[in-house]
């Protein structure tokens, strides 16, 4: 059988930093620690290609895997100069898992494994510390318990916590040996209760037991969730690492920690993390006490502090990276548990890449590769108003885990946050998070615990997730059952309820009582600026534009690098309160004269939109899509107007006046426009709105609207020209499925252009005509649409809705069960379907291109902002991709990092 079980330690190791696909990352990390001499634990790394064996053999290891165990556990031995189940000087071991890529928090660890009752006397004469000896015995029950045996740990926690109260005991530390005794006793009860048999005293059976459950939970509802949500392959399962044991809570010269070579909320270079004398590693990410910022080891143990930070100094030079480790102290001697990449905040990570280009360990191209798109979302975030701050109660402060601001209504558990999020904005409030809740960190804005550091489970998942976060806010006594937490705070006493709204700044650290405005970021600032020059270098000439309606939202996209418009929908400018009561008098009208009366007033508000998004864009191509929506939207729901109609009779002078209000139109008017918005409404009533009289159907029907369109579009053109701004007027016909629509549409726009370009005297002002792709014929007769469309742009929203036969309101009903059985592997309007619309959309470029070589090809669907579908479309060969203002500086590292790829891939094609 093919190897599977790699040993490490004592300055060799059977495998490298190299091999994250076969050691997972902790395992990778660990043998390279020890290649370079680190200080590390020996032991030995089952691969995850035996995870995947497992689950395929009925969750069961094969036997030859079996045997390399056995194998790799007797050279750890040997090692060692202990035995497993040895009772005179026992081997103890921690089994631990490691992904290729990290999830904190997410699968199962075991410490202490080997422990029994004879073993654990044997430990307490060994090292003449009983107390120590059997609180490592009692952590090993509970923890077995729960990970191996499946008991709930609150069940053990109530034990615990009621010898405490039992001997009124502060902390765990006030425990003795005999109340440690005494709580061993019952939880071996406890286990006999739960599963009908004795706590396992067999340390062989003990390691099986652990190695399984390190393996299951690879396939808990967490963990699925997680890789779900960090879009982590389900196939590459999760190494086992058996390693020595090494102590903490020996003592007070004994200890344990978490850090960081930099801060991982901000990205300054300043040494990071947290420790806890006398304990173990799981006590500092569990959060079940608040540790010491680990700055104060130096005071402490300094000998252990200036090891720690020449080793982890020499760890990031050597991976040039950021590491994220682990490391223990027994009785004065350090001991490095792990180190890996380290997960790190938008903002964070962009700093980091910035300064180490500057520092010379990367390069700009390793700079731009390194931060993962949607990390830029972070840095994007709202702030907490200053000047509404002020106004505000603060009521907590705690430490700033994660940045940026989060504004919600208060829930005390993670489904309770999970019902809440349907309603609104959410803060998830915890004594301290597990990874239990990591269902509702997700749909919360923002999280504050009361207990934790800034290595806690809380802190790392949000950081990663990008949420604000605010740990160890000590005022706040979380009260789950009741849904409240009391706080005091200043010498102040408040009830929080759940629904209550607090506003949270993960920045500072600090809370809130009640809702604040929030501001939005500076993107010119240093970092950020630097950064996204450097990918823009990297980009080439893929351009990235914006989907805006409106002035505004063109400015605020230019603020991030966009470089156009790629999508101006006409028909949001129509539902403004101003315009909508002629909007309603078009479509009431029945004959061309009184509809173009109607329109006539509608021009120069067209026109005025369309003057503003020109002068923003100065210089850059705006396209602008005709109508696209079907005409009823524009009008009541005809439910509502059967109601208001049956009431109108009846209504007082009040009521009428608010009726009256909602339509926009005279009390006096009322009785007789109402049956007629009715009759209307059933006229234009359609049994598939989306496949009905829309798009260019509308234009053909009615090919005044799309004159009046087209002449508000050049006039404005024209207008803004005259003040020396260079206009690139984009015109798009949309729902084209047979080229003589998008020609009779073509006809009317080229016919209005002219005579308005004509009459200013500007004939020589360049336009395009194009087209919008979103229905599967107008993709496999694209070399017949480009004979006469310039220009194409896939609004793949709905040409994912015509290609897969899918509804994008109705889908959500079963989406979850669909993506949990992988029928979908995401969300398809979220996430292009590569291998169905994708194809589509491919084949439409070449048959496209195929007539008109240099036809312009972009994407203005939501899957514009969206990582792959960016690198999707840069492959295929388009122009650009048009996303929503805030996903531009997303798209155009996006579009980097798949130039980046595309050149890598040439050059290995070159030297093959």
């Amino acid at each position: 059988m093919k190897k599977q079980v790699y040993s490490f330690g004592g300055g060799t190791a059977e495998g490298d930093g190299k091999m994250r696909d076969i050691l997972g990352g902790k395992g990778a990390g660990l043998a390279e620690m020890s290649k370079a001499g680190v200080p590390v634990p020996p032991g030995f790394t089952i691969s995850t290609e035996v995870c995947s064996l497992f689950f395929e053999n009925g969750n069961r290891v094969p036997n030859g895997v079996d045997e390399q165990i056995h194998t790799a556990l007797e050279k750890l031995q040997h090692e060692m100069g202990k035995k497993l189940g040895g009772i005179d000087d026992p081997l103890l071991l921690s089994v631990r898992s490691g992904a290729k890529f990290s999830m904190p928090g997410m699968m199962n660890t075991i410490l202490n494994l080997g422990l029994n009752d004879d073993t654990t006397e044997g430990l307490a004469r060994k090292t003449g510390n009983s107390r120590f000896a059997y609180d490592c015995y009692r952590r090993f029950i509970q923890m077995f318990g729960e990970v191996a045996l499946h008991i709930d740990m609150a069940k053990f926690d109530h034990i615990f916590d009621a010898r405490k109260a039992k001997i009124k005991a502060k902390l765990d530390t006030d425990l003795t040996a005999e109340d440690l005794k005494a709580i061993i006793n019952d939880y071996k009860k406890l286990v006999k209760k739960e599963t009908g048999n004795e706590f396992p005293q067999n340390a062989f059976e003990q390691l099986t037991l652990a190695r399984d459950a390190v393996f299951n939970s690879w396939n808990t509802p967490k963990a699925i969730y997680y890789r779900r949500m960090e879009k982590i392959p389900d196939s590459i399962g999760t190494a086992a690492n058996v390693q020595a044991m090494v102590f903490g809570n020996m003592g007070e010269n004994s200890g344990t920690g978490v850090g960081f070579t930099r801060n991982p909320s901000s990205g300054e270079k300043v040494f990071y993390g947290e420790f806890l004398v006398n304990a173990q590693g799981e006590d500092v990410v569990a959060g079940i006490r608040t540790p010491q910022p680990i700055a104060e080891l130096e005071q402490v143990m300094p000998e252990a502090y200036r090891q720690l930070r020449e080793i982890t100094s020499n760890l990031e030079r050597h991976y040039r990276d950021v590491q994220d480790f682990e490391f223990t102290i027994e009785e004065g001697k350090l001991y490095m548990l792990q180190t890996r990449n380290g997960k790190r905040t938008g903002p964070a990570a962009v700093r980091i890449a910035v300064d180490m280009v500057e520092e010379g360990l990367i390069s700009k191209r390793e700079a731009v590769h390194r931060v993962v798109p949607n990390q830029l979302d972070q840095l994007l975030h709202p702030v907490l108003d200053p000047g509404k701050r002020k106004g505000l109660q603060k009521i907590a402060t705690g430490l700033p885990a994660s940045p940026g601001a989060a504004v919600g209504r208060v829930a005390f558990s993670s489904e309770d946050a999970v019902d809440l999020a349907a309603k609104g904005p959410v803060i998830l409030v915890r004594k301290e998070t597990t990874p239990d809740d990591i269902h509702g960190m997700d749909v919360s804005k923002g999280i504050l615990t009361a207990v934790g550091g800034l290595t806690s489970h809380a802190a790392v998942v949000a950081r990663g997730m990008g949420r604000p976060c605010v740990v160890g806010a000590s005022s706040v006594a979380v009260d789950e059952t009741r849904k409240q937490a009391t706080i005091l705070f200043e010498g102040k006493r408040l009830l929080l309820k759940e629904g209550d709204w607090i506003s949270l700044d993960g920045t500072l650290g600090e809370v809130y009582l009640g809702q604040c405005k929030t501001n939005e970021p500076d993107p010119k600032s240093h970092y950020f600026a630097t950064f996204m020059e450097w990918a823009d270098e990297f980009r080439g000439g893929f351009g990235v534009r914006a989907n805006a309606d409106i002035p505004r939202d063109a400015k605020q996209a230019r603020l991030y690098g966009a470089e156009g418009i790629g999508l101006c929908r006409t028909e949001h400018m129509f539902f403004a309160e101003d315009r909508i009561a002629h909007m309603q008098a078009m479509i009431l009208a029945r004959d061309e004269k009184t509809r173009r009366k109607a329109l006539q007033k509608l021009l120069p508000m067209q026109r005025k939109d369309f003057a503003g998004l020109f002068q923003a864009m100065d210089g850059f191509p705006v396209v602008i899509r005709t109508l696209d929506p079907p005409l009823h939207e524009f009008l009541p729901k005809r439910e509502n107007l059967m109601v208001d109609i049956a009431r109108l009779p009846h209504a007082g002078l009040k009521d009428k006046k608010e009726m009256a209000a909602t339509y926009n139109i005279g009390v006096g008017e009322l009785k007789k426009h109402l049956p007629q918005l009715l009759e209307r409404v059933e006229e234009l009533h359609e049994f598939n709105p989306m496949l009905g009289h829309r798009g260019c159907r509308l234009g053909i029907t009615y090919p005044e609207v799309t004159e009046m369109q087209v002449r508000a579009i050049f006039e404005a053109a024209v207008q803004v020209a005259k003040k020396g701004v260079k206009v690139i007027p984009e015109v798009m016909i949309p729902l084209i499925g047979n080229v003589k629509e998008f020609e009779n549409q073509k006809a009317i726009t080229v016919r209005v252009a002219e005579e308005v370009l004509g009459a200013a005297g500007m004939k020589n002002l360049k336009y395009y005509v194009g087209t919008m792709i979103e229905i599967p014929r107008a993709a496999l007769t694209a070399d017949e649409v480009a004979r006469e469309a310039e220009f194409f742009s896939f609004g793949t929203n709905d040409l994912t809705q015509t290609t897969m036969g899918l509804s994008r309101d109705d889908y959500t009903k079963f989406s979850k069960q669909y993506e949990n059985l992988k029928i979908f592997k995401a969300d398809p309007f979220a996430v292009l379907d590569q291998d169905g619309v994708g194809k589509i959309i491919e084949l439409a470029v070449k048959l496209g291109r195929k007539t008109r070589p240099d036809l312009e090809v972009g994407i203005c669907g939501e899957h514009g902002g969206e990582p792959s579908s960016v690198e999707f479309c840069y492959r295929v060969g388009m122009n650009y991709v048009s996303c929503s203002p805030y996903r531009v500086p997303i798209a155009r590292l996006a579009a980097a990092q798949a130039a980046i790829a595309g050149e890598s891939k040439a050059e290995a094609q070159r030297t093959a």
